[in-house]
């Protein structure tokens, strides 16, 4: 539904072609909102023309400003909520609506889940080409395939997704925070986070979603700064000190980690600094802080973390703790920042890899060894692969820790250091469970390639992303795999991110590619 305040035609000033738009740049319409994005935008459609709407909910009529024109949809604002969706609740967070880092606060956390439900499986649906369904979905025939776009292949067979795993409490579940420090409009140091889609800093030291922790080393950091007239990092001068406060939390522990990262390689005044932070008390008598530490970027870059670290008290990393395995944890770590969701998540990859004792299981995208330490109770041997040197570190570090002795980890991209050890062993380099957990980009497909040589019994496919994870999963599903089982997690409270695990097993007679 949309009402017209005016019209407008653009003409093309080339070939005499003319191409018609019922809308531009500052046309305001009443919308009603039909459907999500991707990235938790509302979509309502003008006269056909989609327009993309933040913080817009499904079932929301308002009024909206366009912002944005193309082709074939646009991008609007919203300038005032005329009917609210039954979905809609108030944020809680005061700049909700101005940061970047929550985009569905204003959405009812059951239709959170609802939708990112719903994401995954029509990704799979209109990327993959797979047969998947809602959980309790069903078609008129139930034989039949459900309608979908014609593209890739499926075995035939429905797969019905399982319920979504959803969080007890989707607030202050982060154990990891990375906040920018800068300047405000009149010159006053502060940190936060940055509006969505800029480099401005919104002031805020007590965001819901991380550790309550947070907000009193924040506010230590920046007293402390302001006193010593410590300055923050300029990005356009190159000028500036301070760049970023990481805080880590070890939430089984107890151990709290700070780290500022800088653009010198020395803190004027360190030892105070260190003295004012073991004096702050922090919100929980639990929780403690065990390591301070600075991080040297000196480039002229976005990139927050640099790869030197400077100790200052304690070691340079904390430890916590999944299930039963104990991790070793650096500024330069990936470790999972949910971890009450990493143990479920875990637990299904698990469940899904089937393991009796005997497999030999490669855990591609393997960081610092969390999926490998959990798989490897219950393997005869796991492999890891990860490209970063001391996340591989860390990962030898954490199975000597836990006592486990039957792990091997490699250092290198798993599309080079994969192919590379098929190619010595001769082709004869099997595995009985493939994990994958990729970043958010997927697998590279020489890597999927080889994976599909080595002929793995099950791939276990860990997702951070459903619209690669459907590209991959289409390859799979053309090579000789079939997608058996998928289910969502929710790590990721208040924000359009999901996880996936999905798994993958062996057809029967290998190959259904004609091609290969």
């Amino acid at each position: 539904m949309a009402k017209k305040k005016k019209q407008h035609q653009d003409r093309g000033t080339g070939g005499g072609s003319t191409q018609s738009l019922p809308w531009k740049k500052n046309d305001e319409l009443i919308l009603e909102i039909e459907n999500m994005g991707s990235q938790g935008e509302g979509i309502g459609r003008a006269d056909g023309y989609a327009l993309f709407v933040k913080d817009a909910l499904v079932g929301d009529v308002i009024r909206a400003r366009i912002i944005k024109t193309k082709k074939q949809y646009g991008y609007a604002r919203m300038m005032e909520l005329i009917q609210p969706s039954p979905d809609r609740v108030e944020p809680a967070c005061p700049v909700a609506r101005q940061c970047g880092g929550c985009q569905l606060q204003h959405c009812s956390y059951p239709r959170q889940l609802a939708w990112k439900q719903e994401k995954i499986a029509h990704c799979l649906q209109r990327i993959g080409g797979l047969d998947v369904r809602l959980p309790g979905e069903k078609s008129s025939d139930e034989s039949a395939p459900l309608e979908r776009d014609d593209v890739g292949r499926d075995t035939g067979t429905p797969v019905v997704m399982e319920p979504i795993m959803g969080m007890q409490e989707p607030y202050h579940y982060r154990n990891k925070a990375q906040f920018p420090v800068g300047y405000d409009r009149d010159g006053h140091l502060v940190t936060g986070f940055y509006a969505g889609r800029t480099h401005q800093v919104i002031p805020h030291t007590d965001c819901l979603i991380q550790h309550p922790c947070n907000q009193v080393i924040l506010d230590t950091v920046l007293t402390f700064m302001k006193e010593y007239q410590i300055s923050a990092y300029c990005e356009e001068s190159h000028t500036g000190l301070i760049r970023h406060i990481l805080i880590r939390v070890g939430k089984a522990t107890g151990q709290v980690m700070v780290c500022l990262v800088m653009k010198g390689k020395k803190l004027p005044h360190a030892e105070a600094f260190v003295e004012r932070l073991l004096e702050c008390k922090l919100n929980d008598e639990k929780f403690s802080i065990a390591s301070i530490c600075l991080n040297v970027n000196q480039e002229k870059t976005n990139r927050i973390l640099g790869n030197e670290i400077v100790p200052l008290y304690g070691q340079s990393y904390i430890e916590d703790s999944i299930g039963d395995i104990r991790y070793r944890i650096s500024p330069l770590s990936f470790y999972q920042v949910n971890p009450e969701q990493t143990k479920r998540l875990y637990e299904t990859a698990l469940e899904y890899a089937d393991l009796q004792g005997g497999e030999v299981v490669w855990d591609l995208y393997c960081g610092i060894g969390t999926i490998s330490l959990f798989l490897s109770q219950k393997a005869d041997k796991v492999c890891g692969v990860e490209i970063i040197p001391q996340a591989i570190e860390n990962a030898r570090e954490n199975a000597r820790m836990n006592h486990i002795h039957n792990t091997e980890f490699f250092v290198g991209a798993a599309e080079d250091v994969v192919p590379q050890k098929y190619a010595e062993s001769g082709g004869r380099l099997r595995a009985d469970v493939v994990v994958l957990d990729p970043p958010r980009k997927g697998c590279d497909e020489k890597l999927l390639e080889t994976v599909v040589r080595m002929e793995p019994d099950r791939i276990v496919y860990v997702s951070c992303d459903p619209a690669t994870l459907a590209r991959d999963a289409k390859y799979l599903c053309g090579k000789g795999y079939a997608l058996k089982r998928v289910r969502g997690c929710d790590m990721f409270g208040m924000s359009y991110h999901v996880e996936t695990v999905c798994l993958f097993t062996q057809l029967v007679g290998g190959s259904t590619d004609e091609s290969s």
